[in-house]
């Protein structure tokens, strides 16, 4: 039976309405603006002609106080599944132009319909957050829709990857789904995400802020660490999703996207052997290391402005993708801190989960002393990133660049933590503590004695080095599996990762272990 031109033209004015959300002139608003709508949004993410919405006809309930006659196109919130770069992945974006985007029970509903299909086609997740927050006139209602959102956030936790951008406000209990997503896109301008805002601050503490202050993206990438990337606008935030998903799997099940080329090319690299001066105090820049080993010096750094003493980010090395973790001696010297430990941990755990093997790059002369440090719980942080490498079951590689100190040479991946392999420079110094610290312990009455105190501190330094921290030393014990020249190491971990993509390695069953958060 075919279909009545009443009933289509029923349907188109229905879609037509749906696909307007707020209305033309405020999508015009936003155009004029440089901003794109929730729709444009998805259009940019998705290839063309991909996209399949689901609960385009959803409307809120209209049995709420105030809101009985009122229009709600899609209720806020467009949902559904398309292809980017040949990849299914599901995707939500909130739709300010409806209600400021304002989250209730359909809105929720939308969202978890979303988040359960990802979780059962395996396929990665997207939210675009653009959100005046809970719907006020739904009541308590709205907020246990945002709890069902959290919950599923949590249960495909480690299942599939999942992305949220911040392309407007995130406020109060709307901020938590992104903090409980794996990485956090936000745009420099026009997004703001925050508990509380500075007029709540000010009421309830009397403390005077701003919201660049603690809601900006800079804010949020340099100072709270709770954002992985900044983007300038809309587009470039889908540009940066698009390039994340390019070195991620789609679930915990599969390998990421390697590209593995039948013949191995081994060739070394002479740039990597002048990158290291020969004064182990004068710092160089672990990110131009990164960039030798990754394929075409393709590196995605991860949380760039946050805990810069510590590198992560992504890559490939023979067409393998790999995560690195890099001291930097750029920045307080590679200490390890208690932001660069967190940074570190989580994003280990990151790559564990997802089949992804971890290089890791050591300078590290010990963890930072001081008494913040100490008083803020050093001791608990860095252990994160011992729970972190102990417990990781993915290929792990470790190279000694220079100094690898104390329990930070642990915390670093040593052989005993797990690594697989692990590589040391002619330049890398292994031992309990520095060199300077030895001294006064070690030779406390030589220096004592000395007419000039700074040569003879220098004399003695390097006597501690060439009896106590040679790679020579601990390559004997088997701490070191091989010395290298810096310039074999791009080859040297191409062909061990390529041997070790068919690693298994299991742990006592249990629900989880109980990492020291």
């Amino acid at each position: 039976m075919a279909i009545s031109k009443t009933l289509a033209d029923e349907l188109e004015k229905r879609r037509a309405v749906a696909l307007e959300g707020g209305g033309v002139k405020k999508a015009e608003d936003r155009h004029a603006k440089g901003r794109m709508t929730a729709r444009d949004r998805l259009a940019s993410l998705f290839s063309e002609g991909t996209f399949q919405e689901f609960g385009l006809h959803a409307q809120h309930k209209s049995r709420h106080f105030g809101m009985e006659k009122k229009s709600i196109p899609t209720d806020g919130v467009i949902t559904g599944t398309g292809f980017v770069d040949g990849r299914p992945v599901a995707a939500f974006s909130q739709d300010f132009t409806v209600v400021g985007g304002s989250l209730g029970e359909i809105h929720s509903k939308k969202i978890c319909h979303t988040l359960d299909y990802a979780g059962k086609a395996g396929i990665p997740i997207i939210g675009f957050n653009d959100s005046g927050g809970a719907r006020i006139q739904e009541g308590v209602g709205s907020l246990a829709a945002y709890g069902q959102v959290f919950y599923r956030n949590v249960q495909l936790s480690g299942v599939v990857p999942q992305i949220s951008v911040i392309a407007g406000p995130c406020a109060g209990g709307a901020a938590y789904s992104p903090a409980l997503t794996d990485f956090i896109i936000m745009t420099r301008e026009n997004a703001q995400m925050f508990i509380c805002g500075p007029e709540v601050i000010r009421a309830v503490t009397g403390q005077v802020t701003t919201m660049d202050e603690i809601g900006s993206a800079q804010a949020h990438a340099s100072v709270s660490g709770n954002i992985h990337f900044i983007a300038e606008d809309d587009a470039h935030a889908v540009a940066i999703a698009h390039r994340l998903l390019s070195f991620l799997p789609s679930n915990n099940m599969m390998d990421p996207p390697h590209r593995v080329e039948p013949d191995l090319s081994v060739v070394d690299d002479p740039r990597l052997d002048d990158l290291v001066p020969e004064d182990p105090k004068i710092p160089f820049d672990s990110r131009e290391v990164i960039k030798l080993l990754a394929d075409d010096g393709d590196f995605m750094e991860v949380m760039e402005l946050f805990a810069q003493n510590i590198v992560i980010g992504f890559g490939r090395i023979g067409g393998i993708v790999v995560g690195f973790v890099a001291n930097q001696p750029t920045v307080k010297a590679g200490t390890l801190d208690i932001d660069a430990s967190d940074k570190a941990a989580r994003f280990v755990r990151f790559c564990n989960v997802f089949n992804i093997p971890i290089v890791t790059l050591v300078d590290v002369p010990g963890f930072l002393p001081g008494v913040n440090e100490e008083r803020r719980g050093i001791i608990r942080h860095g252990a994160k990133m011992l729970f972190a490498y102990a417990s990781a079951t993915v290929p792990k590689i470790t190279v000694i660049m220079r100094k690898a100190y104390g329990g930070a040479y642990l915390a670093m991946c040593s052989e005993d933590m797990g690594a697989d392999r692990v590589i040391a420079w002619p330049t890398a110094e292994i031992a309990v503590m520095g060199a300077d610290g030895a001294v006064n312990i070690l030779y406390r009455k030589e220096l004592a004695e000395a007419d000039d105190k700074a040569a003879k501190a220098k004399e003695l330094a390097d006597e501690y080095r060439g009896q106590f921290a040679t790679p020579y030393l601990a390559a004997g014990e088997l701490f070191v599996h091989d010395i290298i020249q810096p310039r074999q190491t791009r080859s040297a971990i191409a062909l061990t990762l390529r041997g070790l993509m068919s690693k298994r390695e299991t742990r006592p069953p249990k629900k989880h272990g109980n990492i020291p958060l």
